[in-house]
């Protein structure tokens, strides 16, 4: 052997190998090259040590008045009246499973950082109680629990791959539809413009209950509609318990009234069915018969004064046409997170969902408001039924068994107001999402015995209901937060890159599409949906199997905002000095009690504070255990996912995300 060779020996599976290093200056020696430098080689490292210094001061710096508000919002929040909302069946499951998660996290660290590897162990080889459990829990799991979560996670990517490719679909028709140019037409003649007689009698609805915020917007909206006001009724239907309410709200009436508008103010003694109980009293007036269409609108939208122009001349010409539909514009899009995350899900629904099946099938689900109905559809399908929370989706399920058809116009958007408080947009998806379970267990029957085509019934049974409605919140939830956090314990279960990054990322860039703005927030809104998924499967589970949280109906809060072009506002300020004025002028008793109710109408409320989502809080401890079990394996996306993912739980959890109240 040479003077200057050295053997190093490689140690390999078979056994050892030798081999020499003749040249002293070979690069397999790279601490002699820093040793011709030490003093250099000391300023690299000092360099190092003040970068890693700097990041440190950095983050901490950033997580510190993080940290101080968590503190301050645990600390603030009152949970007594929640407490007994999250006592359910879903929430001791999570609790449960996170224990678990946490005691087989502590095992795996202890294995990991004593290098144990059981699998070429033989049982009398092993040492210690600790080691036994080990070697027993990597049995059990391999031969148990392995191939239960691997059949699961098989069916819940399944699942997924049908759902994903559902959504492919409409893209491809919205994007054919763009491509053509297709939309619906009327008539050049529908109606003559000179002669007021031609048009077709329209009554509006505006259902409200407590609308404290946006009464005046609505009511002012509907009042400036572009119609003969001949032709023309609003229906102002207060469910109102608040007296102070009802009083702004008759005044308002009274005031419009007196321009000249035809406006019927109507309140109900006792709410029966909610919003469904409310219009269907109003259909029952005798009035009614006299007019051929009725527009509904929300208290929260301020529809064009041209709606009524640019949506009821699609029925001329077509006897089978029950309803057109025209898209919602949110004048609070841009507020905060949770108002831009909440735009890009409805562009979505309108533009591609809505738009495509109007197209293809004449059929889409009714939105509750800024529709027209044809009077002789609602009669011939039935009216409005108290039966469920979704009444618009039912009395469109049962228009369309009858054969009637609906348009969707893109291009008519009504103005109205996103949720900005998490606590009222998670009442408004539990609503959203458990009527429409409700709905399917009594329309089921209905569907299989309608003399409507096959085609048409499989659309509703497998598409509308079942995949959009049920696979969907069942699946993002059952694979994102429980199946994908447990297969981190259970590698032989682990989810390929392409279910956790590529489709997902595909299909969230997909969504986004129709609001193209939302780019930036392609992330935030993929981590959004699924941190949503527990909401929407705990609304879908209610409602499937008529659980009490099934029925509840919460009206969703209003600020009351309008876009800066809206000149509404700025009416009503004025309005309200006259209607004082007006108030005072009189000298009866009854003037000086409304005078004063008014006056305390204006007093500024105690603010609500904040909650804490216990489920949301113990999901995202869940995931932030299992990303701390995928470093330990080394896992690249799989750790980045469970970290933000987890993160994103725990903003919702605290109640971090959307308008603070307190």
């Amino acid at each position: 052997m040479a003077p200057n060779s050295i053997p190093v020996s490689i140690e390999k599976s078979h056994g050892f190998s030798l081999f020499e290093v003749t040249h002293p200056d070979s690069p397999v020696f790279p601490e002699k090259h820093k040793a011709s430098s030490t003093k250099q080689f000391t300023w690299v490292i000092l360099l190092r040590v003040h970068r890693v210094l700097s990041c440190l001061s950095w983050l901490t710096m950033g997580f510190s008045p993080m940290l101080a508000l968590v503190k301050k919002r645990i600390s603030l929040t009152d949970i007594s009246d929640e407490d007994s909302k999250y006592r359910g069946r879903l929430y001791r499951f999570i609790k449960v499973f996170l224990l678990l998660s946490i005691g087989g996290l502590a095992l795996e660290l202890i294995a990991h950082f004593n290098k144990w590897n059981m699998r070429i162990f033989q049982p009398w080889e092993v040492e210690g109680l600790l080691q036994w459990s080990y070697m027993a829990w990597l049995s059990f799991r391999e031969d148990y629990i392995a191939p239960i979560v691997l059949l699961a996670s098989k069916f819940c990517v399944v699942l997924f791959l049908i759902q994903s490719l559902d959504r492919f679909v409409l893209c491809l028709g919205c994007f054919w539809m763009k491509f053509k140019k297709i939309k619906p037409t009327i008539e050049e003649d529908a109606y003559d413009i000179e002669d007021p007689s031609s048009f077709p009698m329209v009554l509006v609805q505006i259902p409200m209950c407590n609308e404290r915020e946006v009464y005046a917007q609505s009511i002012g909206a509907a009042c400036q509609l572009d119609w003969p006001k001949d032709r023309l009724l609003i229906q102002v239907l207060d469910d109102s318990d608040d007296a102070t309410v009802q009083l702004l709200i008759k005044d308002e009436v009274s005031s419009w009234k007196e321009k000249g508008v035809n406006i019927i103010y109507r309140h109900r003694l006792i709410r029966t069915g909610y919003k469904a109980g409310n219009l269907k009293s109003a259909m029952a007036c005798d009035y009614v018969k006299d007019y051929e269409f009725v527009a509904i609108f929300d208290a929260d939208f301020q529809p064009n004064p041209d709606f009524l122009k640019q949506t009821i001349p699609h029925f001329k010409g077509k006897p089978d046409l029950g309803l057109v539909q025209a898209r919602w514009s949110f004048v609070n899009k841009d507020e905060n997170l949770l108002t831009r995350l909440q735009n890009i899900n409805l562009c979505f629904h309108f533009e591609v969902e809505q738009q495509v099946n109007g197209h293809f099938l004449n059929f889409f689900g009714f939105n509750g408001t800024a529709g027209v109905w044809r009077i002789k559809a609602l009669e011939d399908s039935g009216g409005w039924l108290e039966r469920t929370t979704v009444e618009d989706m039912d009395i469109a399920v049962r228009a369309h068994l009858n054969g009637w058809k609906f348009i969707f116009l893109n291009d008519v958007k009504v103005l109205c107001e996103l949720p900005e408080f998490y606590e009222a947009y998670k009442k408004q998806q539990h609503r959203w999402h458990s009527g429409p379970m409700q709905l399917f267990r009594l329309c089921l029957p209905a569907i299989i015995t309608s003399k409507i085509s096959v085609g048409k019934k499989a659309n509703l049974i497998f598409l509308f209901f079942l995949l959009r409605k049920l696979i969907l919140p069942f699946y993002s939830f059952t694979l994102f937060c429980i199946i994908l956090p447990l297969t981190m314990f259970i590698p032989e279960a682990e989810l390929p890159l392409w279910i956790i990054c590529y489709i997902p990322v595909t299909m969230s860039f997909l969504n986004i599409l129709p609001a193209p703005k939302s780019i930036p927030f392609l992330v935030p809104y993929l981590l959004f949906e699924n941190t949503m998924s527990v909401t929407k499967f705990n609304a879908m589970v209610s409602g499937l199997f008529q659980l009490g949280s099934a029925y509840e109906w919460v009206v969703t809060k209003k600020t009351g905002r309008s876009s800066e072009s809206d000149l509404l506002a700025l009416a009503e300020r004025e309005s309200k000095s006259v209607n004082e004025e007006k108030i005072l002028r009189r000298h009866s008793e009854s003037g000086l009690e409304l005078l004063s109710k008014l006056k305390e109408a204006e007093l500024p409320r105690k603010k609500k504070k904040n909650r804490i989502y216990r489920k949301e809080l113990a999901l995202s401890l869940l995931l932030l255990t299992a990303s701390a079990r995928s470093l330990l394996s080394a896992h690249g996306v799989h750790f980045y996912y469970l970290l933000f993912q987890g993160l994103s739980f725990l903003v919702m959890g605290l109640d971090l995300i959307g308008e603070q109240v307190s």
